[in-house]
């Protein structure tokens, strides 16, 4: 996924001009993570990121528009991680590795924040179509991924050919995000890690012994 390298007046930008960018977007990214979307002022991202009103407009039409800016930077990292993490994985025991090293990052924050990408689709999927749409391409890949990893499994002959392999990768997919936002209010990965649990033994038990 790649970021449009021009202002909202159609003009390509600079190198400087991609670096301030960066740098509002990166800023706003950090803000909207902890104090959530709608407590972001363009105040506080200015004061974050060290640029001015006039660079920030030159950039962004307004708040939706750097938002959407930063569901496409989050998104872009997270999916990132999530390919490095399991583009490789073909077994159902690098799956349970792969739940090891989630809730271990989650816990370093006591399950604080939740999933980045879940904190701004429930912010602004109700209110903003576009950013909806980004989300729900982003969460598909996402998806796309753990179904990828489930697809190997059954080639390899450990899942039966009749398993649904979409349908076992939306539900761990639900249980990983219901897991963050347990997760998050509790403060504690407890949640998370039983949800991923749950999910993964239902998986396990779908296996060819």
């Amino acid at each position: 996924m790649t970021t449009t390298a021009q202002s909202p007046n159609g003009r390509r930008l600079t190198a400087r001009g991609l670096k301030t960018r960066a740098r509002i977007v990166e800023a706003a990214a950090d803000l909207m993570f902890v104090q959530g979307v709608g407590a972001t002022t363009l105040d506080d991202v200015l004061a974050a990121s060290g640029a001015s009103k006039s660079q920030l407009y030159q950039h962004f039409d307004g708040k939706d528009a750097l938002v959407r800016a930063v569901i496409d930077h989050v998104g872009e990292r997270i999916i990132r991680r999530e390919r490095d993490a399991l583009g490789h994985v073909s077994t159902i025991r690098g799956l349970y590795r792969w739940r090891d090293a989630t809730v271990q990052r989650n816990a370093l924050r006591d399950g604080a924040y939740g999933c980045a990408l879940g904190s701004l689709a429930s912010e602004v999927s109700d209110h903003d179509a576009a950013a909806r749409e980004a989300l729900a391409r982003l969460f598909g890949e996402w998806q796309e991924l753990l179904a990828a990893v489930l697809r190997r499994v059954q080639e390899a002959g450990t899942l039966p050919a009749d398993a649904s392999v979409d349908q076992l990768a939306t539900g761990l997919m639900g249980a990983l995000q219901g897991g963050y936002m347990l997760a998050q209010t509790a403060r504690d990965v407890t949640p998370m890690a039983t949800s991923l649990d749950m999910a993964l033994a239902y998986i396990e038990s779908r296996t060819i012994s």
